[in-house]
């Protein structure tokens, strides 16, 4: 040894080097691949929402409601019918109105399946009764049947069972998709995190080994690892945030007119629709700092 030294450049004063500096080389993919996961998962909670509130929303209208059809009798006027059973309908206790609908009304809900050329003016139509229920939990079908009975008026009344409980199982099964959707790409993300920490791990081996040798626990190095996820998830979770909002508005704005698309119209400005979407960011990282700091803690312990 001549004695002389090799000088070790040392960092500006101020500064505390990163000992996991960020590579953008192997982090672009990933923020990539964890953005489009979270924009999809914000996707999947929202699309679970909208189907729990819009399923409610029908079940409210087909629950507070019943429908009077009047059956054409011949030698009678079936409008003058429905008037009258309307007016008798609304006088019965447990009624908050009766509202008799023309033969257009009727005609109008059989168009899509007879076309708009209208129908002859010689068949009998069934008009219909629109009765609103004070109390959703008390169905007077039988005193309605009854009063029209001593009428003399023919009718059938529809008190919506089939349809609220078809609604009610099909908003049921679009929750449960909608959560297991959510749960899957959670899973994901965790399963793609897991893998990245295992392959940046590798690629530091030699900033782990000088850490470990130098007195560093796992949990130390682990935490490194966790922090630079945290980070990255963060702003993956971020963009996949803002996405997920601008297409939710965008399909609430062009979906007003549209009656396929009943579930979405305002949908983006419920608070839990707000909320969702503020703390996708945080769970995003969250979910990526805890995958990592398991993923890393499980390699150095198969290593040392």
């Amino acid at each position: 040894m001549t004695g002389e030294t090799s000088a070790i450049p040392a960092p500006p004063a101020g500064r505390n080097p990163a000992l996991l500096p960020p590579d953008s080389g192997r982090d672009r993919p990933l923020f990539a691949v964890a953005a489009i996961l979270v924009f999809l998962a914000c996707l999947a909670a929202l699309g679970a929402r909208g189907a729990w509130t819009s399923s409610e929303r029908w079940m409210a209208d087909l629950e507070g409601s019943l429908t009077v059809q009047i059956r054409p009798a011949e030698g009678r006027d079936a409008a003058s019918d429905a008037s009258r059973a309307a007016d008798l309908i609304a006088d019965l206790p447990g009624v908050a109105s009766a509202t008799a609908r023309d033969r257009a009304a009727s005609e109008a809900l059989l168009e899509p399946w007879f076309g708009s050329g209208g129908l002859p003016a010689d068949l009998p139509v069934p008009l219909l009764i629109d009765v609103q229920l004070a109390d959703p939990a008390v169905l007077p079908a039988e005193d309605i049947a009854d009063a029209l009975a001593e009428a003399g008026i023919a009718a059938d009344i529809d008190d919506h069972g089939r349809w609220s409980d078809a609604v009610a199982r099909a908003g049921q099964l679009a929750r449960l998709l909608a959560i297991g959707l959510l749960v899957l790409i959670l899973g994901a993300a965790a399963a793609v995190i897991a893998f990245a920490a295992r392959a940046s791990l590798a690629a530091r081996q030699d900033v782990a080994d000088a850490l470990h040798i130098v007195g560093a626990t796992d949990g130390y190095i682990a935490g490194l690892f966790q922090r630079r996820f945290f980070g990255l998830g963060v702003k993956a979770g971020l963009a996949g945030a803002v996405f997920a909002a601008l297409i939710a508005i965008l399909v609430a704005v062009g979906g007003r007119h549209a009656d396929t698309l009943y579930f979405l119209p305002g949908l983006i400005f419920a608070p839990f629709d707000i909320a969702a979407l503020v703390s996708a960011p945080v769970l995003a990282g969250g979910v990526a700092a805890l995958s990592a700091r398991l993923a890393v803690t499980e390699e150095l312990r198969k290593r040392w």
